[in-house]
């Protein structure tokens, strides 16, 4: 028999994991680190969006179709990054945060 996972379990592990990806974007100086901590908080997102459509209206979809949507953004932000990351690399030989700010100039 198949039992019915609480809500607030869902609450738990999407928190959870938004404060991690706060905590990894706030203190890392990687800018690939920093690209994982965003993906980890939009995927905490994906969990409310879905876990909301689950308990409150668990005929529809629309929760599904909006994880599918921030897939997908996050998807070409993660493009858009790493090509972005990639020229860094090539002109400073580094993807530490603090060599960024010499592009400014």
């Amino acid at each position: 028999m198949i039992q019915n996972i609480p809500l607030s379990y869902y609450l738990v592990i999407s928190t959870l994991m938004f404060f991690i990806g706060i905590y990894g974007f706030l203190t890392r100086r990687n800018l690939i680190t920093m690209l994982m901590s965003v993906e980890l908080i939009l995927n905490s997102v994906n969990i409310n969006f879905v876990a909301f459509n689950r308990y409150l209206y668990p005929q529809q979809l629309e929760g599904h179709f909006f994880m599918l949507i921030v897939i997908a953004v996050a998807a070409a932000e993660a493009a858009v990054a790493i090509a972005i990351i990639i020229n860094i690399y090539r002109n400073f030989k580094s993807i530490d945060v603090e060599n960024v700010d010499e592009m400014k100039y």
